[in-house]
């Protein structure tokens, strides 16, 4: 358990920390009494010390309301790793630039925030109490930026693999630069049930195949409209 708290710790403290600084001067008081009161000072001391700052146009206070989702995130499992599955996989996969290497950020975010809304359609992962899906996304987002200075791990992790898989589909169906969204989705949704077939894929047991196969196709879409942005031929 504490090994475990220790997890946590590191991992709240490097998404909140994810950018720098501006100091604000008001505080939280009654720190100790209770874990939503010591999360909101610990955030509001880290940026009073300029360790970090709000960001996505948070006021102070809806920067300590973060801290406390992600605290929650953290301790949801399935959903945590989920995210952390989506933004290690676009970080590598749909790195935040153009095809001739000046920056595209917004076309990286944009990924995050459409794969994200996709999974919690789907119930991949699931908003919790005091947690929204906006939370799940500023998370993703924090987690792919920090992915994003990776000092060439990914390349050698390549975790965007599955993302290249169906980037694949999308190429095959493309002609003269057009996408073939009919042919492109039916090969997707054969080639998920072959996958269940076979037993290289495996569905919750709180998700259908209609779910999986829902998800799969807006990563698709999301991919097409990342590649259209940044000017890339393939992933």
């Amino acid at each position: 358990m504490q090994l475990r708290n220790m997890i946590f710790a590191a991992a709240f403290s490097a998404v909140l920390f994810a950018g720098l600084t501006r100091p604000v001067a008001a505080q939280p008081t009654g720190c100790t009494s209770s874990q939503q009161a010591a999360i909101e000072c610990f955030v509001a001391n880290a940026v009073a010390t300029k360790l970090t700052q709000p960001r996505y146009g948070m006021t102070l206070g809806q920067f300590e309301a973060y801290g406390v989702a992600v605290n929650t995130i953290l301790q949801t499992h399935h959903t945590y790793l989920m995210l952390v599955g989506i933004s290690s996989a676009i970080a590598d996969a749909m790195p935040p630039t153009n095809a001739n290497g000046s920056a595209n950020q917004a076309a990286q975010d944009l990924a995050v925030t459409q794969i994200v809304s996709a999974a919690v359609a789907n119930q991949l992962a699931n908003p919790v109490t005091g947690v929204s899906t906006q939370d799940l996304q500023w998370f993703s987002l924090d987690v792919t930026n920090a992915m994003n200075d990776n000092n060439g791990v990914m390349a050698m992790l390549t975790p965007g693999v599955s993302l290249r898989i169906v980037d694949s589909y999308i190429v095959t169906g493309t002609t003269n630069g057009t996408v073939n969204w009919t042919t492109v989705d039916a090969s997707l949704s054969k080639a998920i049930d072959n996958f269940i077939a076979s037993g290289m894929m495996k569905v919750p047991p709180h998700i259908t195949t209609a779910n999986l196969k829902s998800f799969v196709d807006t990563l698709a879409h999301s991919i097409a409209e990342y590649k259209s942005s940044t000017g890339r031929k393939t992933l």
